[in-house]
């Protein structure tokens, strides 16, 4: 396929061609990958996306994929399911989970980003590929990295989760843990992206990386039949993701692939990184940086780069934001798994202690259809959960112990 998109600005348009580039010389404001939807029409179709194969690169004319890019590696198509169980215990009749946390090859939504970006990183002709990372971009760099054969270095905060390091480093790649927040590590990377010549997913290659994150929104609408859902509740780090399915749903529109509506955007973070909640809670258009002190690591962005846009994307729509501590992050994991079978991580756990609440304040109304995006699994992070289960004794395995065992047990739930 010929190439259809470039960078464009996103506060004074200006054009700027497709290159290694994240930020506007004139303006300095963010660059974002800009399509020519009429070059699309028509072969941008139902039928024709329905009978590709079922992972992101079915949406190719509107990813910023090369001309004669041919990746195959099956990112996406993740499962989108009912939750009536999960619906009945928080307040809603008509609620879906969008489920990332079983997205390949590591088990997050940012296998799609990771697969926009290495498919310029290649374009470029970069042979080591970066990023800085909270955790799951690290795992998925340094997964496709190895499958394409880059050399990948990835710079991580010290203290991040000990199954989100080892999920780097059995790739192969090239660990460098910094003394300091995610905001620092992000600054660190910028002056390295300076100075070597590599891609760095999340800086130089930043706005095709973040065009990886519509597929969440294609697949949404395709998944219900080509049509909207009402709500739709985002866990939020950078900003990016919000912005993106956002995105997504407006061009299916121009495109006649959905019907118009307003679909409400709702943003979730920890109260102990909330920047962008609370912009959006004080109607404020500027972001307030932050420290970190949170267990949600993977969305602990103080300073977020796509917030203000994050923020605005939830005002336009009519939407809200929320915050949640950390016991109740911890709540929303436990909730989650027990009623719908399904391990989240800790982003996993805001959004669905930010969902409760959200429908508690009344912001959702419990008859609208609501999507939930779970955007990691819960591996990753089990360390938030050690000291919330404990092992019984061993029995001997003969059944008059294990009857005695069973009636402890219940003697036990009864007191309980």
């Amino acid at each position: 396929m010929s190439e259809n998109y470039s960078l464009r600005c996103r506060e004074c348009h200006r054009e700027h061609g497709n290159r290694p580039s994240s930020i506007c010389e004139d303006c300095m404001a963010p660059l974002e990958v800009h399509y020519n939807l009429d070059a699309v029409r028509g072969k941008f179709t139902r039928e024709s996306i329905s009978s590709r194969p079922a992972n992101i690169w079915r949406y190719a004319e509107l990813l910023p994929m090369p001309e004669g890019y041919n990746d195959g590696l099956p990112v996406g198509m993740t499962p989108l399911v009912p939750a009536a169980r999960l619906g009945a215990r928080i307040g809603s009749r008509r609620l879906l989970i969008k489920n990332d946390a079983v997205c390949f090859p590591t088990l997050s939504f940012k296998d799609r980003v990771v697969a926009m970006a290495l498919a310029q990183a290649r374009r470029f002709g970069f042979k080591t590929v970066s990023c800085s990372s909270t955790g799951n971009l690290a795992n998925s760099v340094a997964a496709q990295a190895a499958r394409h054969g880059f050399d990948a270095w990835i710079f991580i905060p010290a203290d991040l989760e000990a199954a989100k390091i080892i999920g780097t480093q059995v790739y192969g790649a090239r660990l460098t843990r910094i003394s300091g927040n995610y905001d620092q590590v992000n600054r660190l990377c910028s002056q390295i992206a300076d100075r070597y010549n590599w891609g760095f997913v999340n800086i130089n290659l930043r706005p095709y990386y973040a065009e990886g994150s519509k597929t969440v929104g294609f697949e949404i609408a395709e998944q219900l039949g080509w049509r909207l859902p009402d709500n739709i509740v985002v866990p939020m780090a950078g900003g990016s993701l919000i912005t993106k399915i956002q995105k997504a749903f407006n061009e299916l529109i121009a495109l006649g692939l959905v019907e118009a509506k307003i679909v409400k955007f709702f943003g979730a973070q920890a109260t102990g990184c909330s920047p962008i909640s609370d912009a959006v809670k004080c109607n404020k258009d500027e972001i307030d940086p932050q420290k970190p002190k949170t267990i949600a690591r993977s969305l602990a962005i103080g300073n977020p780069a796509d917030g203000l846009y994050a923020a605005r994307a939830i005002a336009a729509s009519g939407g809200w934001a929320a915050d949640v501590s950390d016991p109740d992050i911890v709540t929303g994991i436990e909730l989650l798994a027990a009623t719908e079978g399904i391990f989240t991580e800790t982003a996993g756990g805001v959004t669905v202690a930010s969902a409760e609440s959200l429908i508690a304040q009344g912001k959702i109304h419990p008859d609208e259809e609501t999507v939930l995006c779970i955007t990691g699994n819960g591996l990753k992070t089990t360390d938030v959960l050690a000291d919330r289960f404990t092992l019984e004794e061993p029995i001997e395995p003969k059944l008059v112990a294990f009857e005695k065992f069973m009636g402890e047990s219940v003697a036990v739930a009864a007191i309980a």
